[in-house]
């Protein structure tokens, strides 16, 4: 191996690393943040359970962005804004066609929201008291709004909205498919995981064929 082939070797690994790194710090970040709330949460105890510096956590950003970081690792499976239907577990489903395509969707935000919905929680709770929570949470619920206008869009153009339907049907699906229903449903409600998609296919049913 050339030097400077093992130069891009080590700084690819280096790379891998501090990739690695950072997700391991939000996860524990999420796991802390749902289980002690955004106000008891450290940086200092966030940085104990992952392993890491204080310094190495505080280089990820002020707490808020690490609650936004977070959360957006759990939900999507990583950080960023990058809209919903373009992540990668969204574009792997767009082969399947009409009830499989809906059925599988319904089934990827199923998950997503249990992977997500104490985090939520506590999200939704900082923001009654930190107004640069407030401000962070209503960006991201900006970002759902968009998500499901785009997907209610695509799922009409794939003929699985009947035509009645208005576009009060984004705002409809923005609470069924939201943290906030399966929190009720599942962890409030006792419902199983299964029972939960089961009932989020009848309830997406509801909104985009609606009966006479």
């Amino acid at each position: 191996m050339s030097g400077a082939a093992r130069r891009g070797y080590r700084s690819a690994l280096r790379t891998d690393q501090a990739e690695a790194t950072r997700r391991r710090v939000l996860a524990t970040a999420a796991d802390r943040f749902a289980k002690h709330g955004y106000g008891r949460t450290t940086l200092a105890g966030i940085a104990a359970d992952a392993g890491v510096s204080v310094e190495t956590v505080k280089g990820y950003g002020p707490k808020r962005a690490l609650l936004l970081a977070a959360f957006e690792q759990a939900f999507a499976g990583d950080e960023g804004s990058v809209p919903l239907l373009e992540r990668e577990q969204f574009t792997a489903i767009e082969h399947l066609e009409g009830e499989a395509y809906l059925a599988a969707g319904i089934a990827l935000i199923a998950a997503a929201n249990a992977r997500s919905a104490r985090l939520w929680r506590a999200f939704v709770s900082a923001a009654d008291t930190e107004a640069d929570v407030r401000a962070v949470l209503d960006q991201l619920l900006d970002r759902r709004r968009t998500d499901i206008h785009g997907a209610v869009a695509r799922l009409r153009a794939r003929g699985l909205v009947d035509a009645s339907v208005g576009e009060e049907a984004s705002a409809a699906l923005s609470f069924v498919l939201s943290p906030e229903g399966y929190e009720q449903l599942v962890l409030d409600a006792g419902l199983t995981e299964h029972q939960y998609r089961e009932c989020l296919e009848r309830l997406v049913a509801g909104v985009l064929r609606p009966g006479p």
